[in-house]
């Protein structure tokens, strides 16, 4: 509360008090949340390599059992090579896209921020204002 003597049943200390405690809430879980889906992203990188090295691992056993030759044309190494490649650059775009998005809707949020408070700062100097006239008025 601003003023001692606001009452605790003042619409806006309860207000600012329930709001407080929301986002201080919000807050505190915050971390534990990102964190969450920084393990949750790790253990699905970790999972999928695990796959497919695993299948390569496996077909390659089953090829040298069944006594098959393996030689790959240069072409077919070139055009994975290629498509290797392109997926990285898709993926590296896709996570610029991404970056850039966010650091676009941090800068709106600031924004955002910045003219709210300008905005009650205007809102308070024309309540005042009207306040004086009001006052003047009542005075004569």
């Amino acid at each position: 509360m601003n003023n001692p003597s606001e009452s605790q049943d003042d619409i806006f200390a309860i207000c600012k008090e329930n709001t407080t405690k929301f986002f201080n809430e919000i807050e505190k879980s915050s971390p534990k949340y990102v964190q969450s889906a920084i393990n949750l992203h790790q253990k699905n990188i970790e999972a999928w390599k695990n796959v497919i090295n695993s299948t390569i691992e496996m077909e390659q056993e089953y090829a040298k059992k069944a006594g098959l030759q393996t030689p790959v044309p240069q072409a077919t190494k070139n055009s994975i090579r290629e498509f290797t490649e392109g997926v990285i650059k898709a993926y590296a775009a896709q996570n610029k896209v991404a970056s850039d998005s966010a650091d676009a809707t941090n800068r709106a949020i600031n924004a955002l921020n910045d003219n709210t408070i300008t905005f009650a700062a205007l809102n308070k100097n024309i309540l005042e204002s009207m306040m004086l006239v009001i006052n003047q008025q009542k005075k004569n």
